[in-house]
């Protein structure tokens, strides 16, 4: 009885929480300038990656660096399927474009879609041989596959215009008819309900059967599958759920940059969404969600490094890169001294939550000294 009471509680907490999200978004929205707003956006695409990332990383166990891959195929199959044909014909100018593209224009959250499902199937592809190799062995592997397909996006000149990239994607702003007017969801608006969307579906997903057989494949493979837990199915599906999120971060990503080019998903990419994850938890949602919004605030308010600054009556000159030196040490930091993260396993739970006050109340009373006189009987 109990416990039904509290999953009722937490069902509507769950619900009044969402609803605060949007009117902060809501409030954001308004009062934050364009710049801000860019920034706050990219968050939210932080979010969705950090926690692909965290699924495989974090809850499987596996070591993969393949994400930049599928963002990359995410983020071209979204930008060709929603630029005006005109903007193809001007962005393919040494060589024309594949008839079959040419004049198709889809609206965007179809091929938002359409991006995750072709990373899901790459990722399908690429996890099918990878998946039987460990440790750093896959890491390597991973690392190579997207390459691999950075190399094929730079040299598919008439698919993905090569080196060129792709200049003037549609930044997504649906209108929706309500109540005999029109109201225009902006890019922002889309970003976020996916991150919350998938931030729902990563919690639901690792609290069911799924996440306790991902999560027991990642303390003992040779008890797991002695429980009757298929490995390689298991560890295939994690991979391609990631690969699908990735897509969706990439072509959010490409939309929100308004162009894109094969250099832009390089290792580096990969690397920040390592650090965003190493930072928060490996094995926490929670963690990664924090670590994608204050690390991305940083490493904008920390740009100031990369340039000529001043401290007091010093002048430091400028050293392009500095912040990511900064980044560097506070991550290598956290790996000696917080090994699986700030956060760790750690999640969020409305019961810590609700349970603030009385811990307060507990601490504020604490017993004297011993020896001391504090009653009658001497004891606390």
């Amino acid at each position: 009885m109990a416990k039904k009471k509290t999953d009722k509680r937490n069902r509507y907490l769950n619900i009044g929480a969402i609803l605060l999200i949007l009117a902060i978004l809501m409030a954001l929205n308004l009062t934050l300038d364009n710049y801000q707003i860019r920034i706050f956006n990219l968050c939210g695409i932080y979010i969705i990656l950090s926690l692909s990332m965290i699924l495989i990383n974090g809850f499987l166990g596996l070591f993969s660096l393949g994400h930049a891959g599928f963002m990359a195929i995410g983020a071209y199959t979204c930008a060709l399927l929603t630029m005006d044909p005109a903007i193809k014909k001007m962005n393919f100018f040494l060589q024309p474009i594949v008839p079959w593209l040419a004049h198709v224009q889809w609206p965007i959250l179809p091929a938002i879609f359409l991006s995750g499902i072709l990373a899901a199937f790459a990722g399908l592809l690429i996890g099918a041989p990878v998946l039987r190799l460990k440790d750093d062995y896959l890491a390597i592997a991973t690392l190579g596959f997207a390459e691999i397909i950075r190399i094929i996006f730079t040299n598919t000149q008439t698919l993905t215009n090569g080196s060129l990239g792709l200049k003037g994607i549609e930044t997504i702003k649906t209108v929706i008819p309500v109540m005999g007017t029109s109201v225009t969801i902006n890019v922002m608006w889309w970003i976020w309900i996916i991150a919350i969307l998938t931030v729902i579906f990563m919690v639901r997903l690792i609290r069911g059967s799924y996440g306790k057989a991902f999560m027991a494949i990642r303390e003992d493979e040779i008890a797991a599958e002695a429980m009757g837990i298929s490995i390689f199915k298991h560890k295939l599906l994690a991979f391609v759920i990631a690969s699908f999120f990735a897509g969706v971060g990439g072509a959010l990503l490409g939309n929100l940059m308004g162009t894109i080019d094969p250099l832009m998903f390089r290792f580096l990419l990969t690397y920040n969404i390592v650090m965003v994850v190493v930072l928060g938890g490996i094995g926490s949602i929670t963690g990664g969600v924090l670590s994608s919004i204050v690390v991305t605030i940083l490493m904008e308010v920390l740009r100031f490094l990369d340039g000529t600054f001043a401290i007091g009556s010093f002048v430091i000159p400028g050293m392009p890169g500095l912040r990511m030196v900064v980044f560097s040490i506070l991550l290598m930091l956290v790996i000696i001294y917080r090994p699986k993260g700030i956060l760790g396993t750690r999640e969020f739970s409305w019961d810590w939550l609700l349970g603030i006050p009385a811990y307060i109340k507990r601490i504020s009373k604490k017993p004297g000294k011993p020896g001391k006189d504090v009653g009658n009987d001497g004891n606390a």
